[in-house]
């Protein structure tokens, strides 16, 4: 018996030369590293993203007088916190926030599960219509929120639901981009030979819904959850048009009864604006590491 001894492949010297000329980075096992002009532009788009907030803070410590002022001024003042506790204390910021974590809560998780099952749906099952039904969904999403207002008002004056949280809450119970989304996410990252051993482990519909669907969408779960629970809470033309600010607002609405008068009080406005947000930050900065990180475990699986 022979043994056949395959020679290393040779590179001509054109090849090794123009191999050189490349930087580390775009060379096989080389480790990507960004220049001076990236750190630049990446610097830029940080400080202008955060100019707003920064702003914000910065008009919520001075007083309204001082705001009117040209130049308006680029540094913080010492009226900060007091204005934070009058903000907190004129627009009922206590119950606003319950109340907004409860709509925002309710509605994110709500449109989580059911765009789960409907994008799995919508993926994997075959069922007739089901490219039309899609298609039906998708329309939904071009079609502007503000021509639903009057008639979904009418259903909500009817039921006699003004001024209370179910008003808001049932309304944003499903979400036609959730559905795409989950559809689009499982398409890729459930293969179908996964679905098929469980069905032939004997495992029903909703068996293979919950033991194979939830656990394979998580990643993708968690970003669709973060994103409806922003949108909810920073929801403002729906919530007040059924709600008021002395019966059950949320953050939006009570911050919009703030500072009212002659001359609106913009120092109030802005600490409230700055309560307002500081939740939603609060939660990217405990759970954005591991979104991202299960984003990309996602991704490597799919």
């Amino acid at each position: 018996m022979t043994t056949t001894v395959t020679p290393p492949e040779t590179k001509t010297p054109a090849q090794e030369q123009k191999r050189s000329r490349l930087p580390k980075s775009a060379r096989a096992g080389g480790t990507l590293h960004a220049g001076p002009v990236a750190y630049a532009i990446l610097a830029l788009f940080t400080i202008v993203s955060l100019f707003p907030l920064v702003w914000t803070a910065i008009a919520a410590s001075r007083d309204n007088q001082r705001l009117a002022e040209t130049p308006p001024p680029f540094w913080f003042g010492a009226n900060l916190f007091n204005n934070l506790e009058i903000a907190w204390r004129d627009a009922n910021l206590g119950e606003a926030f319950l109340n907004t974590t409860i709509v925002a809560g309710v509605s994110a998780a709500t449109i989580v599960f059911l765009s789960t099952i409907a994008g799995f749906a919508f993926a994997k099952l075959r069922f007739k219509g089901r490219n039309a039904m899609m298609l039906i969904v998708i329309g939904t999403m071009m079609v502007p929120p503000q021509l639903s207002v009057i008639p979904l008002y009418m259903m909500v004056a009817e039921l006699d639901w003004t001024d209370q949280l179910q008003a808001v809450i049932f309304p944003s119970l499903v979400s036609a981009f959730g559905v795409f989304f989950m559809r689009q996410y499982l398409i890729q990252a459930l293969p179908d030979e996964i679905i098929e051993a469980a069905r032939v482990d004997g495992a029903s519909s909703w068996r293979v819904v919950w033991h194979v669907v939830f656990p394979t969408a998580r990643p993708a779960m968690a970003v669709l959850g973060m994103l409806m629970f922003v949108q909810a809470w920073n929801d403002f033309l729906w919530p007040f048009l059924v709600l008021t600010q002395t019966g059950n607002p949320t953050v939006q609405v009570a911050i919009a009864g703030l500072g009212r008068g002659y001359t609106p009080d913009q120092s109030l406005i802005m600490a409230g604006a700055l309560l307002g947000t500081l939740p939603l930050l609060l939660v990217f900065a405990i759970f954005g590491k591991q979104i991202v990180g299960g984003i990309m475990q996602g991704a490597v699986k799919g």
